[in-house]
């Protein structure tokens, strides 16, 4: 879609940047820094983690300029069902990180955490099950095992007669990926990808290569909410949609895919606002009894002026801006 240079300018007009406190650091983020900025249909927030080059924060910037300057898709549904975020916390952290997201159905925890041995793994997912006898547990490895490791983490929970919601991103390649599902599905463990189709320049070869018996997907990276519809779509896989350490402006978008997905059987990864010690909206979306509603979210301005990133930082995300503007097509 060529670039709306009236919305180019708004975005750069409205932007404010905010930095968020994290209650535990994931996946190596303590304070989560992200630009909101508003269009014609609303608020929406850009938010490619800083390591990103800009040639990929560009996708990002093109999903969340469509969310503030087109309609949305038609609702499927309103509310949409929500797992808990486990970071790689030590067992006795356990209950004190999943107590912010109160009543829920589904967590997924992070495995395959740089620094830490399997045997950390198994402590945490057996404090889980333990907590939460009745919970679904998905784990999510963001690539961070080999092959034979994610096997054999498999195999001991399929002995221990702990059941998986399935096993995300266990491994970085996508040859790695189609052997490790064949390995693990006789055991009753599905894969899902996520890496594999948002760092992938062919978001639909882990589907055509049997590699993956269903997508965790991001609007973001795949450059918005119709191109994820239709990688879906093309994919014929299950799909869950997931955030990226969104405030609940960015979550928004992902509650409006998740609501127009035709067939959505999983919970959804949209509840990580919880993870942060404050939201930039007055009414962030925490899910309650494991749901939350499909709707835009408002940020307040006094919390933006409170949680705004230093000047440094802020001049450091508009220069970002302004070169991925550039690098839209016209």
């Amino acid at each position: 879609m060529p670039l709306d240079a009236n919305l180019a300018q708004a975005a750069r007009a409205t932007a404010r940047v905010v930095a968020l406190p994290m209650r535990v650091g994931f996946r190596g983020v303590s304070v989560r820094e992200t630009l909101l900025f508003e269009g014609p249909q609303g608020w929406a927030e850009w938010a490619p983690f800083v390591e990103y080059p800009d040639a990929e924060a560009a996708v990002w910037l093109a999903a969340a300029l469509d969310y503030a300057g087109s309609p949305t898709p038609p609702l499927i549904r309103d509310r949409i069902g929500i797992n808990a975020t486990l970071p790689a916390v030590a067992p006795e952290a356990v209950a004190d990180a999943l107590a912010p997201f109160g009543a829920f159905r589904t967590v997924k925890i992070k495995v395959a955490e740089a620094g830490q041995k399997m045997a950390d793994d198994l402590a945490r997912i057996r404090k889980v099950r333990e907590l939460f006898p009745h919970a679904r547990i998905r784990l999510d490895a963001n690539g961070g095992f080999t092959e034979a490791a994610a096997m054999q983490l498999g195999y001991r929970l399929a002995h221990a007669g702990i059941h998986l919601d399935y096993f995300e991103q266990p491994v970085r390649e996508l040859g790695d990926l189609a052997k490790l599902k064949a390995s693990l599905n006789p055991k009753g463990i599905l894969v899902a990808a996520d890496e594999s189709v948002r760092k992938a320049e062919d978001p639909l070869a882990v589907a055509r290569a049997g590699a993956a018996d269903l997508l965790v997907i991001k609007a973001a990276p795949l450059g918005g909410i119709n191109r994820a519809l239709e990688v879906i779509g093309e994919a014929g896989l299950p799909a869950v949609v997931s955030s990226a350490l969104e405030t609940s402006v960015g979550i928004g978008m992902g509650l409006h895919l998740a609501g127009s997905i035709p067939n959505l059987e999983y919970d959804c990864g949209l509840g990580t606002v919880a993870l942060f010690t404050e939201d930039v909206c007055d009414e962030p979306l925490m899910p309650v009894d494991g749901y939350l509603p499909v709707r835009r979210a408002v940020p307040s301005a006094e919390k933006m002026a409170r949680l705004a990133a230093s000047p440094e930082r802020t001049m450091w995300w508009l220069e970002r801006l302004d070169r991925c503007l550039a690098l839209l097509p016209n």
